[in-house]
């Protein structure tokens, strides 16, 4: 386990450069990711179209089946959820070894360790990005990583209590918990979005100057151009599909 020596309190300089390495994170990792993945979207073999639905959600979204109105009921989701769900969710390891670095661990199946500014003690932490990001078969996988903790820590006489093995969440609340976190919880804490940040952080306020650092870098991107470009390319796709075709007026 790690032997680091643990500072009791994080100073101005500590919070801040937490802050600016998330800023940069996402300016180096999230944006660059989440703009490549729009530009593959002019490919319909991205999607898997469904005839039975597919001009359903358009003419709901728009008012429209023209397969620009098509391409749009397919390309918004993408783009504003699964994509960039999934890609803070694939970097999520990355993001705690390079944003949160100073909390690394060296035990098995541990994303961070850290003294929890609220009780002093030290906790053993893995992280998951939000309060939705956990499966059921992650319940067996993520109770399994904490009693090898507990196995190790009675090999090597350590204290372990029952409130040190922890789940961090990244963001949302409490009430925001999935059914298969608040089965983890019966067992081992689940700190979710304020209080996680506060009791790694000491700072009350940290999760709303973090959350509102990284809504600094997303006013540095505009992308309606290309979700525009995007759009257009994959609707002479659809175009060509049957029972996708525009109205022989519209060809």
């Amino acid at each position: 386990m790690a032997d680091e020596k643990e500072k009791n309190e994080l100073d101005y300089q500590d919070l801040n450069e937490i802050i600016e390495n998330a800023k940069d994170f996402f300016r180096d990792e999230i944006a660059p990711s989440h703009i490549a993945n729009t530009k593959k979207l002019v490919k319909l073999k991205q999607f898997n179209l469904n005839p039975f639905l597919d001009k359903y959600k358009a003419s709901f979204l728009t008012g429209n089946v023209d397969p620009i109105s098509v391409a749009q009921a397919l390309v918004y989701p993408r783009v504003l959820g699964t994509s960039i769900n999934t890609i803070f969710g694939d970097k999520l390891q990355k993001f705690c070894s390079e944003v949160l670095e100073g909390f690394g661990s060296t035990t098995p199946g541990i994303d961070i360790e850290f003294i929890d500014k609220i009780d002093g003690r030290k906790k053993y932490c893995q992280i998951k990005a939000g309060p939705n990001t956990i499966n059921k078969d992650d319940i067996d996988t993520i109770k399994g990583h904490f009693q090898a903790v507990k196995n190790l820590a009675r090999t090597n006489k350590l204290s372990i209590g029952f409130d040190d093995l922890i789940v961090g969440v990244f963001y949302g609340t409490p009430q925001d918990l999935s059914n298969h976190y608040k089965t983890i919880n019966k067992e081992y804490p689940v700190i979710v979005g304020e209080e996680f940040w506060h009791r790694l952080t000491g700072d009350l306020e940290f999760y709303e100057k973090l959350t509102n650092a990284i809504g600094e870098v997303a006013s540095e991107y505009d992308s309606s151009e290309l979700i525009n470009q995007v759009i257009t390319e994959l609707a002479k796709e659809i175009a060509k599909k049957p029972g996708f075709e525009p109205p022989a007026s519209d060809k």
